[in-house]
């Protein structure tokens, strides 16, 4: 470790040397502008902003923290810096030495009647990233929404290429990935369950977010660790300048943010709440007598952050979450408790650096814990399972700007991966049972990775990186292996090594290249290609169809061999109409290697004094399809149509008789429309149609009866499809007036803002009521002994029509 940050280091000094040299020699004379770009509203920084010098057509953009570098020749120059929404400035100054210059963009005062989503117009064919989405917070917050909870996740299937793992649920599927294969990042921090509500909330308040931005190919080398995605998600700093505070009262949870200085322009803090009321509401209309009184079921989170400007180069953040979500089921009749809680903590502490104008560096600290619990009693019998997962980490990025052209950045990760599995505690009365030592699981994981963006021509752009990863499995460890023989396979020998604390038990390493090409073909259009190679060290193991708290995360092992993808991707991307309009097409081929299921039947008490990965069983993956995308992204009407036809399945020698079979999540077609249309200045409609194919799953074929049972046959694995899903969503959010009139001294009507700014939405949820299908259960009618029996399918479905209601409110 010691040796691989000497020599990162050694690089960003060679960068330095070599840089100074080559200006020192280079005529003409180069100067480089460095700074940041701000809201002048509330000192937050802006990602995207562009500087540039127009006349030279020279310009670069602001990174996730605001920071920009720009070299030009010296001499009299313009500088322009813009960003949609907001005020452009230009500045002229004579450069004829480094310098750093700071600026404040003022929000742009937009024609009533018309929404204006920030962004870059050109970034969709300008830009060599391909499948990166970015997400406009206030967009979000107008669209419809399930029982009026803002859901970013939700929002996010609602773009190509992005599935929803179904009704009700939070999680998703990339590009035929499974939900453990995306890598969600909350200010740097892992985020091992992002639901609240057993899936039907994402654990994300839209208040506290600054900025979100999802890729599904051509992942950059400073990314790894997963195979689908990337979900990178900044909080807000907190206001610099004045105190603020919103929030909102819903259907069934509130929220309340509060921001504001700790010393005006220097430091800043933000902290962001909200809590589910059903169990409160429900609780006095419910009798003492009642069977499950004392039942209930909540969840909770709070974000934080503080942030400190300790010189013109030097700033410090810190940032946490912690969330829990608690149901309780207490049963007078049979004497039946149960507990069960979850939740995330995350920690992240950030210091950048400007070490020069043209090198920018970020130390990151990280922490992050994901805990599941479940505890049981009846009469004298107590039954508790746990498991877990915890992680402590750090990160050194640099950031390097050598000239307008070239972006470089290079750095090193390391993770520090406990895993607890199922840890099970059982007792009846006084007599405790065995159920096997606690075990936890201890792995190292470290990456170190460079890349460089390089224009290499007006038309011809490349970002080309490679990363080097490293797993380390270390004791203390019991490794079990099963040795099989006799008949059948009837007679099963299990052998046990034991391995000491910091004894390496399997590591792993391998390189990952990533490469993206961009080619400009006309004034607005753009052809794009990449290929990325990734390693996901760690495994999600499920005996659900659906992602639940349940689901245990695992170490790569001995056995369980890390995951590998493979993909490759290309697209044609056009602006028109004065790049108010985007449109791409994009397809692309993905193969997985080491994809991990569970052997059939496998029981969860079969993980006990064992190892889980003796019971999976092992295979290969692939998925490819093609993506359409429209998107309008000012004016009174915007908003976005996606299309998606995709292919995703596995193979596993021991399944399906070793035929390729669809995952549960592989739809053929998947089509999402999501408008927003300004009615009237105080008046904002929202309307969101999703139609997709049904879900594949496995169902008997036929029944017949031996022995007086019924025998189940099924079909081949996941043959069969469920109806297809489809619902329509629409929203009405009225601004209540902000304006008053006052008289003034001299008697006349001045017009003033009002500092309190509220409005209500109302919205509808599968507005048609559409019956989609849950999950299909079978049922009996009539007697076996009579030999008269008829079976039946039954369709559960979860919502019907769903209105609320919510009061949002800023002051």
């Amino acid at each position: 470790m010691k040796k691989t940050c000497r020599f990162i280091w050694s690089i960003s000094l060679l960068f330095c040397w070599l840089d100074s040299l080559c200006q020192s020699s280079s005529q003409p004379q180069y100067h480089t502008i460095n700074g940041t770009i701000q809201d002048a509203a509330n000192g937050e920084y802006l990602v995207g902003a562009l500087v540039s010098e127009p006349e030279k057509g020279i310009g670069t953009s602001t990174n996730l923290y605001g920071f920009y570098s720009l070299t030009l020749p010296a001499g009299k120059q313009t500088l322009r810096f813009s960003l949609l929404g907001y005020e452009t400035q230009e500045l002229t100054i004579d450069l004829n030495k480094d310098l750093s210059i700071d600026r404040a963009l003022t929000s742009q005062v937009i024609q009533a009647g018309e929404v204006t989503i920030q962004g870059d117009k050109d970034n969709n064919t300008r830009s060599t990233d391909i499948g990166k989405i970015g997400l406009e917070m206030d967009q979000v917050k107008t669209l419809p929404v399930l029982l009026g909870e803002i859901d970013i996740l939700k929002t996010l299937t609602l773009l190509p290429g992005v599935k929803s793992s179904g009704e009700g649920n939070a999680g998703f599927y990339v590009r035929g990935g499974g939900v453990d294969q995306n890598l969600i990042l909350l200010d740097n921090a892992t985020v091992y369950n992002a639901s609240h509500l057993f899936g039907f909330f994402s654990v994300f308040n839209a208040d506290a977010v600054k900025n979100l931005e999802l890729t599904k190919g051509g992942i950059p080398a400073n990314y790894g660790g997963r195979l689908a995605s990337v979900l990178d998600i900044s909080l807000k700093e907190g206001n610099k300048r004045s105190f603020h505070a919103q929030g909102g009262i819903g259907t069934i949870s509130s929220r309340l943010t509060i921001e504001g200085p700790i010393k005006k322009d220097t430091a800043s803090f933000i902290i962001s709440a909200r809590r589910t009321y059903i169990d409160v509401l429900l609780k006095p209309f419910i009798k003492p007598t009642a069977n499950a009184y004392g039942s209930g079921y909540y969840f909770y989170d709070v974000n934080a952050k503080i942030n400190w400007k300790i010189s013109s180069r030097d700033q410090l953040f810190l940032s946490g979450y912690f969330g829990r979500d608690v149901f309780d089921f207490k049963s007078k009749r049979t004497n039946f408790n149960t507990n069960i809680p979850w939740g995330n903590s995350t920690a992240t502490l950030r210091w950048n650096r400007v070490i020069n104008p043209k090198l920018f560096m970020n130390s990151i600290a990280t922490f992050t814990s994901y805990s599941f619990a479940f505890g049981a009693k009846q009469e004298s019998f107590e039954f508790t399972l746990s498991s877990g997962i915890q992680d402590i980490g750090g990160k050194i990025q640099w950031s390097y700007f050598p000239n307008y052209r070239q972006r470089l950045k290079w750095g090193i990760d390391y993770t520090r991966h406990d895993f607890r599995p199922n840890s099970v505690y059982a007792r009846s009365g006084d007599t405790e049972f065995d159920t096997g030592p606690k075990v936890t699981l201890i792995s190292h994981e470290t990456s170190v990775y460079i890349l460089d963006e390089f224009d290499i021509t007006e038309k011809l752009s490349l970002n080309a990186g490679i990363r080097y990863s490293h797993f380390a499995h270390v004791g203390p460890f019991t490794q079990y292996s099963r040795q099989e023989s006799g008949p059948l396979a009837s007679v099963v020998t299990v052998t046990k090594k034991e391995f000491s604390k910091g004894q390496l038990v399997k590591d792993y390493n391998g390189l990952e290249p990533r490469i993206n090409v961009r080619w400009i073909v006309g004034r607005n259009s753009s052809i794009k290609a990449g290929y990325m190679r990734n390693y996901q060290f760690i495994h999600l193991t499920s005996l659900s169809p659906t992602s639940l708290p349940t689901d245990i995360w695992l170490p790569s092992t001995a056995l369980l061999q890390p995951q590998i993808g493979n993909q490759w991707s290309a697209g044609y991307f056009q602006n028109f109409l004065d790049n108010n309009w985007e449109s791409s097409v994009e397809i692309y081929y993905k193969t997985m290697s080491n994809q991990s299921e569970y052997k059939e039947g496998t029981r969860p008490d079969e993980t006990l004094n064992d190892n889980i990965e003796n019971l999976l069983l092992f295979g290969s993956g692939r998925s490819y399809g093609c993506e359409f995308f429209l998107k309008k992204a000012t004016g009174k009407l915007n908003g976005w149509i996606g299309y998606t036809w995709s292919k995703t399945d596995r193979t596993f020698e021991a399944i399906n008789d070793g035929k390729p079979f669809p995952t549960r999540w592989d739809r053929r077609h998947d089509l999402s429309v999501v408008a927003n249309y300004k009615l009237h200045p105080r008046l904002d409609l929202g309307f969101v149609f999703v139609y997709s194919t049904g879900n594949a799953i496995t169902l008997p074929s036929e029944r017949y009866f031996y022995e007086n049972k019924i025998i189940d046959v099924y079909t081949e694995r996941n043959a069969f499809r469920m109806a297809p899903y489809h619902r329509a969503d629409i929203s009405a959010t009225w601004h209540m007036k902000n304006k008053r009139a006052e008289k003034t001294v001299d008697g006349e009507l001045k017009v003033r803002r009002k500092n309190f700014k509220s409005n209500w939405n109302f919205s509808v949820y599968n507005l048609y009521n559409r019956m989609n299908p849950y999950f299909i259960y079978f049922g009996s009618e009539g007697q076996l002994q009579n030999g008269v029996v008829q079976i039946k399918a039954y369709q559960v479905s979860l919502f019907p029509v769903l209105p609320s209601v919510t009061w949002n409110f800023e002051f």
